[in-house]
């Protein structure tokens, strides 16, 4: 099998190399984020407020620094807001039964919400409008879901006909738009809620066990799968009713090794991905 090598992409500069990385993200604008304390977590301990450093990398390379207050979530999610402020979210909503699960804070990182959005947390993704997607997993099969920053419920994927959606395995939000890949049959879905005569579309696809999914005007690529697959980037186009096959490849690191442990957040047409120590993002991207 041929391989496709990511590119280097963002780092978390070396002068904060001594923290704690909790989560790390690139937001909609392609800056990368990391959430930084000062210690690891504490299975079993309680949650208890703690504040933390967001170091922002832009894509011309500029540092940023964000002090946030207060921070609840023991094992958070993050994203940007357009306006310079972040979301930070609990996967596990069963802590935070007063509506603490999400908290959005500004740019000077001050908390001005917070709110739940359901338990399971698959996927927590900032469009460039300001409003939170959120995709859950199997444990609270709900589906996807579109949050204003302040916690207004602006689209859910109920009765949009999206089969099999037990648990959104690849969610990725570019612009004002997202597209899936849930488990159980796997459909790739395009969603835009502001398109009124069609806002969901779906295809048929044969490519079961994507964690991401890259998408640029009618190609595709599903980022991996199962067992040996867990590294395979599967291309394909879209047709009339169904996504076809065309190619398969495996996804190495830029130094051409296998990722182990790994975070994935797919925007538009890229997917970016970082493996353990956690403090580089590296890149595909479909559209070259």
């Amino acid at each position: 099998m041929q391989k496709t090598a990511l590119m280097p992409y963002a780092r978390l500069p070396r002068a904060h190399h001594d923290h704690h990385v909790l989560t790390s993200t690139v937001d909609v604008f392609g800056a990368a984020h990391w959430l930084l304390a000062e210690h690891a977590p504490q299975p079993g301990g309680d949650v208890l407020p703690f504040d933390a450093l967001v170091v922002s990398v832009d894509p011309g390379g500029s540092v940023e620094l964000t002090e946030l207050s207060a921070v609840r979530a023991r094992w958070p999610q993050l994203d940007r807001l357009p306006d310079g402020g972040f979301v930070v979210a609990a996967p596990r909503a069963r802590r935070f039964e007063d509506g603490d699960q999400v908290q959005v804070f500004d740019a000077l990182g001050r908390e001005t919400a917070s709110f739940s959005v359901g338990d399971a947390i698959e996927h927590l993704l900032v469009d460039e409008t300001g409003r939170i997607w959120v995709g859950h997993f199997d444990e609270n099969p709900i589906g996807i879901r579109r949050w204003s920053a302040t916690g207004r419920l602006a689209w859910t994927s109920d009765g949009a006909g999206i089969p099999g959606l037990f648990d959104c395995y690849a969610l990725n939000v570019s612009g004002t738009a997202a597209w899936a890949c849930p488990y159980t049959d796997f459909p790739l879905v395009e969603i835009r809620p502001d398109r009124a005569d069609q806002p969901v579309k779906i295809w048929a696809n044969r490519i079961g066990g994507a964690h991401a999914v890259a998408v640029h005007g009618e190609r595709v690529a599903f980022y991996g799968g199962y067992g040996g697959n867990r590294n395979r980037l599967a291309y394909a186009e879209i047709t009339g009713t169904s996504v076809e096959p065309t190619d398969v490849a495996l996804l190495t690191l830029p130094d051409g090794s296998a990722p182990g442990p790994r975070r994935i957040v797919a925007r538009g047409s890229r997917i970016y991905v970082q493996a353990d120590p956690f403090i580089e993002w590296s890149v595909f991207d479909l559209s070259r």
